[in-house]
């Protein structure tokens, strides 16, 4: 892991490093690198041309840790309008059409009112429902992002509830949290659409790993519960160690490269996603779009030190 991680992490929740650093002129040229622009009209012709390209997107409209019902409000209207123009531009863009949707929306349950005292996680839930129900409309797919551990029984609690009526919801899991083995095992069992991931957020020792090697380990026992028992893993890395233990438990388990995909983050190691493509793999990229960059951005940082250090030499050569 990036040894400047934990610090890195602490600043995404500073508002003075914040207001410092969203200030820096530079600084909108490096976000460009990771978010792909403030509004839908921005992200068009990025989703397009990864449609072009081969590959699925999954888009996450950014923010998180809302506690204004309006904001939540506007959260929900603005996906709606987000579910269409994807659909729009998936019918727009040439490529095969599978039952697999090639347009997703990634969303976090804190920006559809989670966190809205006693009532949020009704709120958030009632939220979901109304997106998964216009997603169907369209034929795009859900999935529910994880965040921080505070938050994780009331997002798969409300994950359950939706499947009900939409078995095809998603949720992403985080190896690095020490319950994640036994979480995946009871995903797996439900038959729940699955995005493994390590994590992106500072958690205390008591819930989390904190030595890669761990977290890692931890990753490679979800990854072998998914390949074995879930519908459709979704395996979110830019490890290559990874990426070959997936190839390797696919191959053990008898599964085509349609009965799973892998997902990376837009912005992150591009050429490795157009050789998975170019190799007949299902490939997804995360692409995040919208004014609330700033905590994104961050866990972007503290993931990869080479993050870390475009973002560096982007300030060094300021000017």
């Amino acid at each position: 892991m990036n040894p400047l991680r934990p610090a890195i992490l602490a600043a995404a929740g500073s508002a003075t490093l914040k207001n410092a650093i969203t200030k820096v002129p530079v600084t909108h040229a490096v976000v460009q690198r990771f978010v792909a622009g403030e509004t839908r009209a921005e992200l068009d012709p990025v989703a397009r041309a990864l449609l072009a390209s081969g590959r699925s997107i999954s888009v996450d409209f950014l923010g998180e840790y809302t506690t204004d019902r309006g904001q939540a409000d506007a959260a929900v209207t603005e996906y709606l309008s987000l579910i269409d123009d994807l659909a729009e531009a998936d019918h727009a863009v040439p490529g095969a059409h599978s039952e697999i949707p090639r347009v997703e929306v990634s969303l976090k349950l804190s920006a559809l009112g989670q966190s809205l005292g006693p009532d949020g996680p009704a709120i958030a839930a009632e939220n979901l429902h109304k997106l998964c129900a216009k997603a169907v409309e369209r034929r795009v797919w859900v999935t529910v992002d994880a965040e921080d551990h505070t938050t994780t029984a009331d997002t798969l609690a409300a994950v359950r509830l939706a499947r009900a009526e939409f078995p095809w919801l998603a949720v992403a899991l985080q190896t690095y949290l020490r319950d994640a083995e036994d979480n995946a095992r009871d995903l797996a069992t439900d038959g729940t659409r699955i995005r493994l991931c390590k994590g992106a957020y500072q958690e205390p020792a008591a819930v989390a790993y904190q030595r890669r090697a761990e977290v890692d380990a931890s990753y490679l026992r979800c990854l072998n519960v998914l390949m074995r028992d879930a519908w459709y893993p979704m395996i979110a890395t830019h490890d290559p160690a990874m990426i070959t233990a997936a190839l390797t438990l696919a191959g053990e388990n008898n599964h085509s490269p349609g009965d799973y995909e892998f997902q990376m983050l837009y912005g992150v190691r591009d050429a490795e996603q157009k050789r998975l493509v170019a190799d007949g793999h299902a490939l997804r990229v995360y692409v995040p779009y919208g004014t609330q960059w700033y905590g994104y951005l961050m866990r972007r940082l503290a993931e990869r030190p080479a993050n870390l250090g475009f973002f560096l030499r982007a300030l060094a050569d300021r000017g």
